[in-house]
């Protein structure tokens, strides 16, 4: 049984490889993308992957609860129709502690050898140990074209 709201949020269910206890999805309990920056190239990218895409995240907690955010999970779509799957602990290495009406904002990256499409989700607990979620809707990290990029 799929927990997660929304089609693209569900790819998670189907990847997990154990069930997971049920996980609510808090009203007021958001996530955004605020910004997206591209980079091509130098000498920190390897070459078959010189597309360095920088997101930045907010995740407002406007509910009466307060949340303990505990992890992350993305699945990333290439153009080729292969799906990545990144998850793991903590959230750029820090596990906020959300009170009603607080908001935690991070920035990270991902690089690729071109254009991705990009859900994700963040997972954690409330005051009483209950699990909860936040999808972060998808978003497409493309490489501008020639002329974009002049601008």
């Amino acid at each position: 049984m799929c927990y997660l709201p929304s089609v693209a949020s569900c790819l998670v269910c189907r990847l997990q490889s154990s069930p997971m206890p049920a996980s609510l999805a808090l009203p007021g309990l958001t996530a955004r993308l605020d910004k997206l920056v591209y980079h091509h190239g130098g000498k920190c990218l390897p070459p078959d992957q010189p597309h360095a895409f920088v997101y930045f995240v907010t995740i407002r907690n406007a509910t009466e609860h307060t949340v303990t955010l505990l992890g992350r999970k993305w699945l990333l779509t290439h153009t080729d129709g292969a799906l990545q799957v990144i998850e793991g602990d903590k959230i750029v290495g820090e596990t906020p502690v959300l009170a009603p009406g607080e908001s935690f904002s991070y920035n990270s990256y991902h690089v690729a050898g071109g254009d991705v499409t990009a859900v994700g989700s963040f997972h954690g607990i409330d005051e009483t140990g209950r699990p909860v979620h936040v999808v972060l809707n998808a978003f497409a990290m493309r490489i501008p074209s020639d002329s974009e990029a002049d601008r």
